[in-house]
């Protein structure tokens, strides 16, 4: 397995899997219920670069040359730049204006996504790809990673703190109670 920066080529094979970590907030932003609009959705911003959901900001697991996990991330304090695209766009193409709150904040190295294939899954691609940006972005770095975790998904929740994320802040986005975990 290769662990490596994506590329705006990847972008149709990371878009289904990013869409597992957000299905129901992409619905949310398009406005339905449609996964093929909103793989599409994921794949035009992927290939894109300076947006929230861009290659730019995204590390994926290779094996046979298939990406199989995902994992995005960017600076806190650089989220309302990064999404402004992504809102232009929902305004021009779906005529949508949703009401997003910040997940995010200055002083952190945001986990938007992070999400493995269906047919990688159990086999331990998402730990390594946290373990990675925990290397890279914090024993390198000196910096500080966050993420957001749903209060119904203690499997999550479990692996982050058994890795070393502490909670430091709860959020309530898209109608869901969230801890705002953080690894420094």
């Amino acid at each position: 397995m290769q662990i490596r920066k994506a590329r705006p080529t990847d972008a149709k094979a990371i878009a289904p899997i990013m869409l597992t970590a957000m299905e129901e907030i992409i619905y949310y932003f398009i406005g339905e219920r449609d996964q093929q609009k909103a793989i599409t959705f994921l794949a035009h911003h992927i290939a894109q670069p300076k947006n929230q959901y861009s290659y730019e900001h995204i590390i994926v697991a290779e094996e046979d040359e298939n990406i199989i996990g995902q994992i995005c991330l960017y600076p806190g304090d650089a989220l309302e730049q990064l999404r402004a695209p992504i809102l232009s766009y929902l305004h021009t193409h779906f005529k949508r204006e949703p009401n997003i709150g910040h997940e995010t904040q200055a002083g952190e190295i945001y986990i938007d996504t992070l999400a493995v294939s269906a047919a990688a899954q159990g086999k331990g691609i998402g730990k390594i790809l946290l373990l990675y940006v925990i290397d890279f972005f914090v024993h390198r770095y000196g910096e500080v990673l966050g993420l957001l975790v749903d209060k119904e998904n203690p499997k999550a929740k479990k692996l982050y703190l058994n890795i070393g994320f502490d909670p430091v802040g709860e959020v309530h986005l898209f109608g869901k109670e969230l801890i705002h975990l953080q690894y420094s």
